[in-house]
């Protein structure tokens, strides 16, 4: 919590921090409070009405559903799956002392095996074999 949000819900912090302040000065701070405060109701009576309505769709929907016989089973027979992102190719490519094969996107944090490989063989990510 920041030190403003913590002077705000302090009353002996807000008091002092006001000594300064006109009795005019007070009032428009409260007045944009106020203001403040309105706009905060509105929005959140707004995403209360949106998510009422978007509950009763869901129920007309789901008494579609029962009146014509369709399980969501039924649907989710019918809906093709969203197909994965596609693996990044690999960019850079090594062996190491056993013989197994290492590759690696050349994205991210650089994996141990390439570190170690890079340092023994003093050369930069750039100068790594190619995967292709």
């Amino acid at each position: 919590m920041s030190d403003f949000v913590k002077t705000l819900l302090r009353k002996n912090s807000l008091r002092k921090q006001c000594q300064e302040l006109s009795g005019a000065e007070i009032e428009k701070v409260i007045a944009d409070l106020a203001d403040i405060l309105e706009e905060r109701k509105a929005e959140e009576a707004a995403k209360q009405a949106e998510q009422q309505a978007k509950m009763a769709a869901i129920d007309a929907i789901r008494e579609t559903m029962r009146s014509a016989g369709v399980d969501l089973a039924d649907l989710m027979d019918m809906v093709e799956p969203v197909p994965k992102k596609a693996a990044v190719k690999a960019k850079y490519q090594i062996t190491d002392d056993q013989g197994e094969v290492h590759t690696w996107s050349g994205r991210g944090r650089t994996p141990t095996v390439f570190a170690e490989y890079m340092s023994s063989k003093g050369i930069s990510k750039d100068q790594l074999p190619s995967a292709e």
